[in-house]
């Protein structure tokens, strides 16, 4: 079997924890960040966990992480 091709963009977004869930950052944090509350930034500079429905393709995308 060849080896697998990990995905570059999901490389660069996800990884993964110790118990196998899958982190990410959150969106909408980057620019047009004069309209936003503070409180809300603050917020979107914290992780998330992906949705259990997506973590199993997105595991796929980066097999040897």
């Amino acid at each position: 079997m060849p080896k697998m091709k990990t995905h570059s963009g999901a490389k660069k977004r996800f990884n993964l924890t110790k118990t196998g869930k899958v982190k990410r950052a959150h969106a909408n944090a980057s620019h047009i960040l004069t309209k936003k509350t503070t409180k809300r930034k603050r917020g979107l500079r914290m992780g998330a966990y992906a949705d259990v429905t997506n973590s199993a393709t997105i595991r796929e995308m980066i097999p040897y992480k």
